[in-house]
Formats: C-alpha cells, structure tokens, sequence
C-alpha cells in the first residue's frame, strides 16, 4: 500500500519506523512547522522531521501550517494514497483531507480509547495516577478521536516512569496491532468496534498552568504532575537560594508515605537528600534543574550551593 505518514513527536517517529519495517511505501511525511523554543526563541524542528531528515530523506518532506488547506489536500491526492497513517500530528483533519486516501486514515492514539481523548493523552493518564494504559487505532472521523476501534494494546505503568519513558513504551508497543491493521486493511477484512461514548474522557493540551507546583496537594498528585512533565517542558516551583528567587524544575521525584510535614516545609535536607512537606507524604526530590543551568542529581545540585534552598 501507498501510504502517507502525519506525525510530530517522538511517539510518531517509533510509528514511522515500524512501517518502515515492513513492505509498504510511504510516499510523504507531513509534520508540523518548526517552532520557536527557549529563550532565543530559535526556531526548532519537531523530532518526527529531525529523524526523517537523516533516516528517510529521499521521501519528501511537508510541514503545512493547515494541512487541510484546499492547496494541501490537492497536493496529497497526487500522490494517490492508500491509506494515511497519523500518530500525535496535532491537527484536527477536515474532511476533504480525511477523504484523499483510498483505503481511508487511521489514527495511533496513545491511550486505551475511549478514556483520554485529546491532545495529552500520555500527559494526563499521568497526572491522573493510572496504573496502566496502552494505545489504540482508530478510523478517523471528523469528531476528536471518536472513532471505531481496529485494535490495540496494553502498557503497564509503574509509579516511576516519566512522560518521555512511557511514550517510548507506547511507541514500541504500538507495532503489534500497527501490523495487524494494515494486514487486515489490505485483505479488506477490517473489524471495527465503535467507542462508548459514555465511557470517554478528555485529554486537554498542556498549558504553562499545568507546570507550576501547587504544594497544597499530596505527594502522590505532585509526584504524578512532575512524572508527567518530564523530561520537557518540566514542573516548576520557586526556590529560594540566599538572597536569589529563581524557578526550579523538579523532573525526578518519590514518595515517602507515612511521614508528616506541612507543605512546602523543608522536611529534610542533608548533602544528598532534600525532601519537601504536602499535605499528605511527603516528597523527595531526585532531579532538578534550576533556572539558567542544566539538569542535575540532587546530590550534584546540593553540592553545587552556597546556601540552603527554601520552596517559596
């Protein structure tokens, strides 16, 4: 089958190489702009463009601001696909562009459907504490990732993984029930189940209100917000070091349950260990990065001070 690739992020690109591991041609891949990042505001291209530059660059390469511009949509119907595969774009389709591929679009979402529809899904089931989610493939209709399920897997989530972890596992997992589709797609025998519309619930796009760590919480949300968060664009909280106030990323934490302190109180602090006060617990930071210097253990960033640190 001709098939035209949508992707952005890291999870796309794990997508993206599991179809090139099989017979089928991908004849375009489509991704986002560049966007400006930091504090020169460069502009930086999204991982599913930094891999396909280097691994795939004979096949050509689309970064529309629209992708379902009429001028867009005409330049993929010349390529008369068979399918469009999509993981994580982040664009809602429009239906002239839905109905370019022969076979019709598919959709790899990176949550057990119907729960975490949306922009986040990996971000919030997260936030949320969930033990376990998993991906899903779809057909795309024009309602947010509503449509009738062709297959997925499950992915268990233990109290430590991170944002950046879990989305690799997602990523793998995804090739399965990726292959298994497209088998069934190219034998005509698809067998779709529609989602519960009852049993749904909603992913939102992180916004700069998700990062900044609201102490009056327990352990477990604020642990589950940093996890979430990391590796970019990070949890963050202010800190006091001396007479400075800077912003501090926490992007490794754990939970000492059982112990007692009010929030944002130091509950311990020594040369290699500092522990902050929730309401309930009691939350050990792992890894930190302050503001205008690099990532760091928390023994390396303890050492590294004049002063002791305060949470403000």
């Amino acid at each position: 089958m001709k098939i035209v690739f949508f992707g952005t992020s890291a999870f796309s690109v794990t997508i993206l190489q599991h179809l090139f591991e099989t017979s089928h041609c991908v004849v375009a891949i489509v991704t986002k702009p560049d966007q400006p990042k930091g504090r020169s505001l460069k502009l930086t291209p999204p991982p599913l463009k930094e891999w396909a530059c280097v691994q795939a660059p004979s096949i050509p390469l689309y970064q529309p601001f629209k992708a379902s511009n009429d001028e867009f949509v005409a330049l993929m119907h010349s390529f008369d696909p068979d399918l469009f595969v999509v993981a994580s774009y982040g664009e809602i389709m429009k239906s002239p562009l839905l109905k370019v591929p022969r076979l019709g679009p598919i959709n790899v979402h990176a949550s057990l459907l119907p729960k975490w529809r949306g922009a986040a899904p990996i971000q919030r089931s997260l936030m949320a504490g969930e033990q376990a989610t998993g991906v899903t493939l779809i057909q795309m209709v024009l309602q947010l990732d509503a449509g009738d399920m062709l297959d997925h897997a499950k992915v268990g989530v233990p109290l430590e993984m991170n944002h950046g972890e879990l989305e690799h596992a997602l990523g793998l997992a995804s090739k399965e029930p990726l292959l298994r589709v497209l088998s069934h797609i190219e034998r005509g025998e698809v067998k779709a189940i529609p989602q519960d519309p009852l049993q749904a619930t909603f992913a939102p796009k992180i916004t700069s209100s998700d990062l900044f760590i609201e102490w009056n919480r327990s352990a477990f949300e604020i642990h589950n917000q940093i996890r979430a968060l990391s590796p970019e664009p990070g949890a963050w909280t202010w800190v006091k070091i001396g007479v400075q106030t800077k912003k501090l990323k926490i992007k490794r934490s754990s939970i000492q349950e059982k112990a007692t302190s009010l929030p944002k109180e130091t509950f311990l602090l020594t040369e290699k260990q500092w522990a902050i006060g929730c309401t309930t617990d009691v939350l050990h930071l792992l890894e930190v990065q302050l503001e205008g210097k690099k990532s760091l253990p928390i023994a390396d960033f303890l050492r590294g001070l004049h002063h002791l640190p305060q949470i403000l």
